[in-house]
């Protein structure tokens, strides 16, 4: 089984917030692929279904960015999975507002989500898709940012962001990673 999981906040308050982007692109993929997310446990929302006669299990954690990494540690463990098999999706202040980047290991860069995957899952080597949100300006405390909107200047970009997200995640079905990453990290 292929996992596809999202980080991000849970609840209204955070819904179309930057540090939810990865939780964006689960929801265009429950979308486009008709895997409706609807399993609550393991302190994740999920659905399992068949894309491309393959196994998918696409994930929204519960637990708060901080703690994604209980949740997907606990779902792999339950159904056998291998972290090869996970592709997680985060936003990445330190890439244009916009532009993807996918990578198959490294290290947490300070974001919290991913301090929490690596050190759950035990290693810096999985997949990962990193959205840019940019950085903040004007002296904004970074916490405010993440967790503030989008603008309507920076709307478009991030809906567009989010597609290519998703077109990578359908790519890596059928590619392996490390092409997927090559094609997708080509474009501009």
């Amino acid at each position: 089984m292929l996992v596809f999981a999202g980080l991000g906040n849970p609840g209204k308050t955070y819904e179309n917030t930057r540090h939810n982007v990865g939780f964006m692109t689960i929801d265009e993929l429950s979308k486009e692929w008709n895997i409706p997310l609807d399993k609550t446990k393991f302190n994740g929302k999920y659905g399992i279904g068949f894309v491309s006669g393959k196994k998918v299990l696409l994930v929204k954690p519960l637990t708060y960015m901080n703690l994604s990494g209980e949740c997907l540690r606990t779902l792999l463990d339950y159904y056998e999975i291998p972290v090869d098999n996970l592709k997680v999706i985060y936003d990445d202040l330190d890439l244009p507002t916009g532009r993807i980047r996918l990578r198959t290991k490294g290290s947490a860069g300070g974001h919290n989500g991913i301090k929490s995957m690596i050190q759950h899952l035990g290693t810096t080597e999985f997949n990962r898709i990193r959205i840019g949100i940019g950085r903040p300006v004007n002296g904004m405390k970074i916490v405010d940012y993440v967790l503030g909107a989008f603008t309507d200047e920076e709307e478009p970009a991030i809906q567009e962001a989010v597609r290519q997200s998703a077109k990578a995640c359908e790519a890596s079905l059928e590619k392996p990673f490390l092409e997927v990453m090559n094609e997708f990290n080509a474009k501009v």
